[in-house]
């Protein structure tokens, strides 16, 4: 399975299945046509450096030698970002599914042509068939038609109601386009964080962007803004960008609180799937505290959370995209799909089919006011390297240095000074279950530096308690 990173651009459409034999074709009217420390230093494994797929694939990522814990290399199997993504293949949280190579046929383009034709001859048909009906009642018996006794732009929209949080919110969403100086680029979602003119979004939806790039922020009345990026976080997958010469009028999305969503409780997404701008979809929080780590299969590291899941329909373009509750406060960020399309990185991307992944605000809002304060973003880490193969029963300490370039445990830092060793296999932190190494750096990612926190490991068979105050590292390198 993989998770698409909705930042990116979006590729030419599979060619559509071709219509059955026994199916008679309907007749068409004349002349008509018939369409670092992760917060737990990940190792990198032997061939996991690539084959997960991220938000179209997550290559292999090489760990840099001054910091064990930084940066970890890309899951063995991650989803991708939807802005688009999570789920993890082979080796990793599932097992991968190949779609079959579709048949020769007409593109999507011609499909959704014919579809499009098909709609407006039938709409022509069924108003010609009405007015006949119609004609003929009025010549005989009267006409026997029911009108409502108000127009529906006279219906009243209850603030609670799907299309009265979507009314509030849409206003406060931008569609970022995003272009790199070699013009390539894609396009996200963002929202208004304060009155400055900050929108949040996610880093891979402005990375092209982020040296030298062209940023711009559209919001649904037509207005169109040059921005800059403001900081960036890789390892959340949030930036912060500026709109210049930004309005006076800007109203910031109110913020929840995401650890005190319940799954089933309603979500609203809003966002630009597939370049649909100001598209509103709707779901339920399925999933909390779900590991993910996605990548945009630019042969960027990998990002990591411990997402809130949904089965609002999530695509590329949503990448960024507040996702709401029933009152329209955000409680997420919406990242990353999981997808069953595409065996490999890069080659392509797929749709929602239920299953999107958000950034906790509580998270997000963190790390958002360091991006604005700063410009950098600020991690808690263990100060050890972790490895990322999830056969252990637990998030293993390295024996080794990450890449055999340092030493597994950071001398001095928060898990040394703890007493954890080479070796140890942590299997919780306070009372969340921790079954691997991404598990692992996602979970630390949802605290604070400074945080103390209480992890149990096992050792020589043994089970070990202890409590650790959380270190910090600042940037991404």
């Amino acid at each position: 399975m993989s998770t698409e990173n909705e930042g990116t651009a979006v590729p030419p459409a599979p060619s559509a299945p071709p219509v059955p034999v026994d199916a008679p074709a309907a007749p068409a009217p004349q002349g008509q046509a018939p369409q670092g420390p992760y917060g737990q230093d990940p190792q990198e494994q032997p061939g996991h450096g690539q084959g997960a797929p991220g938000d179209a694939g997550r290559p292999g990522v090489s760990s840099s030698a001054p910091d064990p814990s930084w940066p970890p290399p890309p899951p063995p199997t991650a989803p991708s970002h939807g802005d688009g993504g999570s789920g993890y293949g082979a080796g990793g949280w599932g097992s991968s599914y190949q779609q079959p190579a579709p048949k020769s046929g007409r593109g999507r383009g011609g499909l959704i042509a014919g579809v499009l034709v098909a709609a407006l001859v039938a709409g022509g048909l069924g108003g010609g068939l009405g007015y006949t009906l119609a004609k003929n009642n009025d010549d005989s018996t009267g006409s026997t038609t029911v009108s409502a006794s108000t127009s529906g732009g006279d219906v009243k929209r209850d603030p609670g109601t799907v299309a009265g949080v979507a009314a509030k919110a849409l206003p406060s969403t931008v569609t970022i386009e995003a272009e790199g100086t070699s013009g390539e680029g894609g396009t996200g979602t963002g929202f208004v964080f304060d009155k400055q003119g900050h929108i949040i979004t996610n880093n891979h939806v402005v990375a092209d962007a982020v040296d030298g790039g062209k940023l711009t922020a559209t919001f649904p009345n037509g207005k169109k803004y040059d921005a800059e990026v403001i900081g960036n976080a890789q390892g959340y997958d949030v930036a912060v960008i500026k709109l210049k010469n930004a309005p006076g009028d800007l109203k910031p999305l109110t913020l929840g609180d995401s650890d005190k969503v319940a799954v089933g409780d309603a979500t609203i997404a809003i966002g630009a799937p597939f370049g649909l701008s100001d598209t509103v979809t709707t779901g339920i929080i399925s999933a909390k505290n779900r590991p993910v780590a996605s990548s945009d299969g630019s042969g960027s590291q990998a990002s990591y959370m411990s997402a809130l899941q949904t089965d609002a329909s999530i695509n590329p373009g949503n990448s960024g995209g507040p996702l709401l509750d029933a009152q329209g406060n955000v409680i997420g960020i919406n990242s990353a799909i999981q997808s069953t399309g595409n065996g490999g990185f890069g080659t392509g991307q797929s749709g929602s089919i239920g299953l999107g992944f958000a950034i906790p605000i509580n998270q997000a809002e963190y790390v958002a006011q360091e991006l604005i304060k700063t410009g950098k973003p600020v991690y808690a880490k263990i100060g050890a390297s972790v490895s990322l193969d999830d056969g252990s029963g637990g998030a293993q300490i390295s024996k080794e240095g990450a890449g055999g370039a340092a030493t597994p445990v950071e001398p001095g830092g928060p898990a040394a000074k703890a007493g954890l060793k080479p070796g140890d296999v942590i299997t919780k932190l306070d009372d969340r279950v921790i079954d691997s190494g991404p598990t692992l750096i996602g979970e630390i990612w949802t605290h604070k530096p400074g945080d103390k926190v209480t992890i149990t490991y096992e050792r020589a068979g043994k089970q070990h308690t202890v409590d650790v105050t959380l270190g910090s590292r600042v940037g991404d390198n």
